[in-house]
């Protein structure tokens, strides 16, 4: 693990990599398993890519694990992929304390099992003294709900008599599920699929976006590796132009 808090910038490369985790399901019917063989495999990478991470200068990653939208696969799965969370936590979270990771779970805890939500607030309250790295689950989380649910806050804020003034992006961000995390630099989608899918639509703004023709299962450090050689190769000038090279140096006196 880095040395340097989360919020402290790398010399190079991203500090902050959201990720799309997908194709656990496609893995799964290319070698003949049930699905739920898929999310187990998709369990161990997590692991590998989160224990890879730091070496490679990131600070925070943030993962997709359940949208808002997921309610509407087959119950089984969806019970399945509960029951994933009470495994992952169980069997990492003693090492994620130990290695100064600090978990947050973005996303409404409405709806969800009571015992899910004791272990996400046993998971942030355990480890939220860390300050070496920081791992964001999405977990019933949607872009788009995450941006209504701000706005809702700050209605209700205005109504009580705790806050003033328009609405604006800076008010709107700290809103926001993410609010305290680095800004995001790169958002990445494995398994070959090509779209966000509600998944951090206010961070997106100007965050590179890479995809890789990875199933989720079969991701660890390789994938890494080509995301920050990816990253280190855009140019990010975020709404602006990058300056000519003819117009960077001063002009020579005439003489």
């Amino acid at each position: 693990m880095p040395a340097e808090p989360f919020h402290t910038a790398p010399t190079d490369g991203p500090r902050h990599v959201a990720l799309i985790m997908d194709g656990n399901g496609r893995w799964a019917e290319a070698r003949g398993l049930p699905r739920a063989m898929g999310h187990r495999e998709g369990v161990q990478a997590l692991k590998r890519t989160v224990e890879a991470a730091p070496r490679f200068g990131i600070r925070c990653l943030t993962v997709f694990g359940f949208s808002t939208e997921n309610w509407s696969r087959p119950a089984d799965e969806v019970s399945d992929l509960m029951g994933l969370v009470r495994s992952y936590v169980a069997s990492d979270l003693k090492r994620l304390e130990r290695a100064g990771v600090r978990v947050r779970v973005l996303g409404r805890r409405a709806g969800l099992p009571a015992d899910i939500i004791t272990i996400i607030e046993r998971a942030e309250a355990s480890t939220a003294h860390n300050e070496k790295f920081l791992l964001q689950v999405a977990f019933n989380y949607g872009g788009r709900a995450d941006i209504v649910d701000a706005a809702r806050r700050h209605v209700e804020a205005v109504l009580a008599g705790q806050a003033t003034g328009p609405l604006d992006e800076e008010t709107l961000g700290q809103g926001l599920s993410t609010a305290g995390a680095p800004p995001v630099d790169v958002i990445v989608r494995t398994s070959g699929e090509q779209r966000l899918s509600n998944f951090l639509l206010w961070e997106a703004a100007y965050a590179e976006l890479v995809y890789q023709d990875i199933l989720w299962p079969d991701y660890g450090a390789e994938g890494l590796a080509d995301v920050i050689e990816q990253y280190r190769n855009r140019d990010r000038r975020f709404g602006g132009r990058t300056a000519p090279v003819e117009a960077a140096a001063p002009a020579c006196a005439a003489g």
